[in-house]
């Protein structure tokens, strides 16, 4: 706490949040979440949790791509600097819209579990954006995730980012300094530990079951099929 203390001084940031002060600094947790499983076409599910605790209201508004009503619930816990999830996000979520959820058959939510602080903020920045822009934002973060995440200043490539979705330079700013939405962001993430027992990134739930690893199309379409 007091070499950021120390850093905000140095850089004449004093206001600026944690989230804003990480942009200019390296992250050390960017590799480190799970790897996809391994020519497994049916994943088994590493257990299962109570699923109206887990869809239950808490903090944050859960974002939801789907129809509410959809049979099948998949949420998933995130880090957007985690580049599993950004292969989960480009190469196998776009099949899935297409089968099951853009049909009405299941819906998704991100949850946020940052695993450092600039993962912490680009959650920040999708949470400012309007809400139809949430997961349009999610997605390109995700795609352009090399170009910011092991940046060494991150703060122009996530500026040009949020531009896209509406942002201007002030508004970029009193997003990142917003410490009352970087602690719900936190505070989704230490739900997800204590609560459902989330450890690495990207897990699902789906319908209450979990599976950790970035599933491909192939293993999730099973796991769907087999709840429909």
């Amino acid at each position: 706490m007091t070499e950021l203390l120390n850093r905000r001084k140095i850089l004449g940031l004093a206001a600026i949040s944690t989230a804003a002060i990480a942009l200019t600094a390296g992250t050390g947790a960017w590799a480190q979440e799970a790897a996809a499983p391994k020519d497994v076409k049916v994943p088994a599910s590493t257990g299962k949790v109570d699923e109206a605790k887990l869809v239950a209201a808490s903090g944050l508004k859960d974002m939801v791509l789907g129809k509410a009503d959809a049979p099948v619930t998949i949420i998933e816990y995130a880090s957007m600097t985690c580049p599993h999830c950004a292969h989960f996000s480009t190469t196998t979520l776009p099949t899935i819209k297409e089968k099951y959820i853009d049909t009405g058959k299941a819906k998704l939510i991100l949850r946020e579990f940052p695993f450092d602080p600039r993962a912490a903020a680009a959650f920040m920045l999708a949470r400012c954006a309007p809400e139809d822009r949430y997961y349009p934002m999610v997605e390109v973060l995700f795609k352009q995730q090399e170009q910011w995440a092991a940046a060494a200043n991150a703060e122009e490539p996530l500026l040009q980012i949020s531009k896209l979705a509406g942002f201007t330079q002030e508004s970029f700013k009193a997003c990142l300094t917003n410490q009352k939405l970087l602690d719900d962001v936190n505070a989704v993430r230490e739900r997800g530990a204590k609560e459902f027992g989330v450890d690495s990134t990207p897990t699902f739930f789906i319908n209450g079951a979990k599976y950790s690893g970035a599933l491909s199309v192939d293993e999730m379409s099973a796991i769907i099929d087999g709840l429909l």
